[in-house]
């Protein structure tokens, strides 16, 4: 039979936090079986007043009676009919009334602690009417005896409906303070693999931008060192020199700060992000590397229009793709970045003419997974592809308020995980 699953009831788990092990759960019951024997047995050797002694049909219909209550966690409606078999014959031979009063009530306790409050007081009042008419066949003065006895009965019954709602009652609490405690390490997770996330993609946009701009800047030092060695021009050198090492201040500075985030105190600052007023300095550094840009930036003049985290993804996707395109777009690449906005948006819009080949290897680069990262993170859209005229197109929509006034846009460290696999970052 299937064991009793009343909260703090029936069996409970061993000591290593296992299954109850049934045979000794079957144990401990035969011993409160036996014990309430024991107790039936002196009390009907003992007591006189409430009934004469058991003969043999009376010793065995009493010691029966205790037999069903070593089952009373597997099957307590089964043990309590099977204790009631035995002790309404015991008492209607007129035996010693005391001496099966314990295990009767044990019993009704236990019905009434496993069953409905329903089932509990049915069966309570059943009792009740069949001690009454036992009683009140052998006389009226047995039978006002039988009235103040169910007083008990009642008591009994009550005290185990109380037992069982209590139970109930602190099992809830338990499970919803477990289920708490499971949403606070759940939602700590999330937060933990997001500020992952997000930590990988600022390190991704900095160190590929940076290094980017360093190589190009070396490769012009080279070239112009190369180029005549006897008529060497020498302001040339010093220039792309101070701008390789500007460009390591830069990174250096920026790397510094984002390493500062990661050992700060999780509840302090980030810090201001970086955002509108940040992309003139990649236009710039853009050109220094040799690209041609040109650029139209609208709302740079409007900056609070736009909310931080709006413009921080637009920093961000601008930087991406103008770093795609000085490195992938080959030499005299032509770049136009372009910046509006207008009906509750942030419109961008980087495309180059590059002719290079140099792309990474199938599934090496995450430039592109970052840029539609940055424009879902925003609740905005990001397309991205070859031009049917050559070059690259990196088109973006960043609405700037919740769209429709249906939602809230989530903030701007809380962004979806990547959807599909690695892919090229250019063509």
């Amino acid at each position: 039979m299937r064991l009793l699953q009343t909260p703090g009831f029936g069996p409970r788990p061993d000591r290593h936090g296992g299954p109850p092990d049934p045979g000794r759960v079957l144990r401990r019951d035969a011993a409160t079986a036996a014990l309430l024997a024991a107790v039936a047995v002196a009390l009907a050797l003992t007591v006189r007043a409430d009934g004469r002694e058991p003969d043999a049909i009376g010793w065995v219909l009493l010691l029966a009676a205790h037999v069903p209550a070593v089952w009373r966690r597997r099957a307590p409606l089964a043990a309590f009919l099977g204790v009631a078999a035995c002790v309404v014959p015991y008492h209607a031979l007129g035996y010693t009334d005391s001496a099966p009063v314990a295990v009767s009530l044990f019993m009704l306790f236990t019905v009434a602690l496993t069953g409905r409050p329903r089932r509990s007081l049915l069966i309570g009042a059943g009792v009740i009417g069949l001690m009454l008419a036992v009683k009140f066949s052998r006389g009226m003065a047995e039978g006002a005896q039988a009235v103040r006895v169910s007083g008990w009965i009642v008591t009994v019954v009550l005290f185990g409906v109380y037992a069982r709602v209590h139970q109930q009652y602190v099992a809830s609490v338990v499970e919803r303070a477990e289920k708490a405690e499971r949403t606070r390490e759940e939602e700590a997770r999330r937060r933990v693999a997001e500020e992952r996330l997000r930590v990988a993609r600022d390190l991704h946009d900095l160190l590929a931008h940076s290094i980017t701009l360093v190589g190009v800047q070396t490769s012009v030092a080279a070239h112009v060192l190369n180029a005549d060695p006897d008529r060497l021009d020498r302001a040339a050198v010093a220039k792309a020199l101070d701008d390789i090492a500007d460009t390591c201040r830069s990174a250096r500075g920026e790397l510094r700060a984002t390493l500062e985030v990661l050992r700060a105190n999780p509840d302090e600052s980030r810090g201001p992000l970086p955002g509108l007023d940040g992309i003139p300095e990649l236009v710039a550094a853009a050109r220094t590397a040799g690209a041609r840009v040109t650029a139209t930036l609208d709302p740079v003049r409007a900056q609070p229009e736009v909310p931080p985290a709006v413009g921080a993804a637009a920093y961000r996707i601008v930087q991406e793709a103008l770093t795609n395109a000085v490195r992938h777009g080959g030499p005299d690449v032509s770049i136009r970045v372009e910046i509006r906005a207008g009906e509750g948006e942030l419109r961008l819009t980087v495309q180059d003419d590059g002719t290079g080949t140099d792309a990474p290897p199938t599934g090496a680069g995450f430039g592109l997974i970052g840029m539609r990262e940055r424009a879902r993170s925003v609740l905005g859209t990001l397309e991205a592809g070859p031009r049917d005229s050559g070059g690259f197109r990196v088109e973006a929509a960043l609405p700037m308020a919740p769209r429709g006034a249906r939602g809230t846009a989530r903030p701007a460290t809380t962004d979806a995980p990547p959807t599909a696999e690695p892919i090229e970052e250019r063509r």
